[in-house]
């Protein structure tokens, strides 16, 4: 089955030390510095950084961590200028290495690591998921992971698996996501083997 995605993710390779835990306001500042067409670019978010465990106020950035932007095909060129780069999350520098194409891959379940939510209340929560599914027409079996708060409490979701879904739904939301705050991580969907318990925490 050929699949014309109009979004790309782009991973770039990463080196550096430590981040703050709550890095996804620094980060998503530092690459609308690096990148001032970012916040223009529709569907545009970052992918959430793969991270040490831990409650302190710093992070290990785990190995081979990725820095993955989710893009419009026709910004994938532009976003090439961050090769190179040095990132500022906060007093933490991030180094940008090169850049590695990956094309949007349309599975039958998706996961989102963190969907952004006004409400604390998973059956709140499931009420906007499911009203947000119809209004796109996407029949599924969505299945609510764990709640939780980031960014200081400013930043808050659940985490979010679509069970039975079409390729063509499929990468309906892999190009559009759910809820809102895409450049900080929340609503990008990836794909994932199975049903299985969601809602890891970071």
């Amino acid at each position: 089955m050929s699949i014309d995605a109009s979004m790309v993710d782009l991973a770039f390779a990463l080196q550096g030390k430590t981040v703050p835990r709550d890095y996804r306001r620094p980060l998503a500042a530092a690459l609308e510095l690096a990148l001032p067409w970012l916040t223009g670019a529709p569907g545009a978010g970052v992918h959430r950084l793969n991270l040490s465990p831990g409650a302190g106020e710093q992070a290990l950035l785990a190995q081979r961590t990725r820095l993955v932007l989710r893009l419009p095909r026709e910004g994938a060129g532009a976003a090439r200028a961050l090769e190179g780069q040095c990132l500022d999350l906060a007093g933490h520098p991030l180094q940008v290495g090169r850049l590695q194409t990956r094309e949007l891959l349309p599975w039958n379940t998706l996961y989102a690591h963190l969907v952004a939510s006004a409400s604390a209340d998973e059956a709140a929560f499931m009420q906007e998921v499911d009203a947000e599914l119809q209004q796109l027409g996407v029949p599924c079996r969505p299945i609510c992971g764990r709640h939780q708060t980031l960014e200081a409490g400013t930043l808050q979701g659940f985490g979010l698996m679509l069970d039975g879904l079409t390729a063509a739904a499929a990468l309906q939301l892999l190009q559009l996501g759910l809820g809102r705050h895409r450049r900080l991580g929340c609503g990008l969907f990836v794909p994932h083997r199975s049903a299985a318990a969601v809602g890891t925490p970071t």
